[in-house]
């Protein structure tokens, strides 16, 4: 019997230590409970901060931070537009050579034109010569007859269509001796003009365009 009675008072000095637990935990205030909840939020939220700033940001040898993160990478073209972009470079490419080698050719052209325009030219000459010779040789009286009138005026006509060629003829009297117009065939004392100066001419010179058809033949002054 006295077993039994102990056990009885044991078992009811349990049961009110845990009343007492159970009330105390009652007379908790939400603020409290409140707070408690607050912070486990914010120290889960300061460990994950953390745990991204280790994963984003990492110091290298020098103490500066490198991102883990290269940014995004760049989108791919097209190949559809690559195509275009090739074929546009392409044609563009040829358009440009296509226009040096017109301007190429049509340079080369033209200078084939001048050197043979110039070589028949260089020919007519000694014509043009022998023409001014026959001129010069005739009497007054000779130059009134009608076939001398005709010579000159064929001689006339000849000469208009050099000079619209481009064909223009040295002046070399009384200039200054030039070698690259002038070829000196002989040395003359002269009181009318100084050392150096063209004193006759003995075969006209012509030039075509700006090249040098053929150069003077000049007397000096000495």
């Amino acid at each position: 019997m006295a077993d039994l009675d102990r056990e009885e008072e044991f078992m009811e000095e349990t049961q009110k230590n845990d009343n007492g637990d159970i009330a105390q935990e009652e007379k908790l205030s939400p603020e409290e409970t409140e707070g408690e909840t607050t912070e486990e939020v914010s120290g889960k939220d300061d460990s994950q901060d953390e745990d991204a700033d280790v994963d984003t940001d990492q110091e290298d040898g020098d103490g500066k931070k490198k991102s883990r993160f290269f940014g995004k990478k760049e989108k791919k073209k097209d190949k559809k537009d690559q195509q275009i972009e090739d074929l546009t470079d392409r044609l563009m490419r040829q358009m440009a050579e296509f226009d040096n080698f017109r301007k190429r050719t049509e340079k080369e052209k033209a200078q084939m034109f001048d050197s043979g325009a110039s070589d028949i030219l260089e020919k007519i000459l000694p014509v043009i010569d022998d023409m001014e010779r026959g001129l010069q040789a005739l009497s007054d009286e000779e130059k009134e007859n009608s076939f001398a009138k005709g010579m000159e005026m064929i001689y006339k006509k000849l000469m208009g269509i050099l000079e619209n060629a481009g064909v223009e003829p040295i002046d070399a009297a009384g200039k200054e001796f030039d070698p690259n117009f002038h070829n000196a065939v002989m040395q003359s004392p002269s009181e009318e003009y100084e050392s150096g100066y063209v004193v006759s001419e003995l075969q006209k010179g012509y030039m075509y365009k700006d090249k040098v058809l053929r150069h003077s033949m000049v007397i000096v002054a000495e």
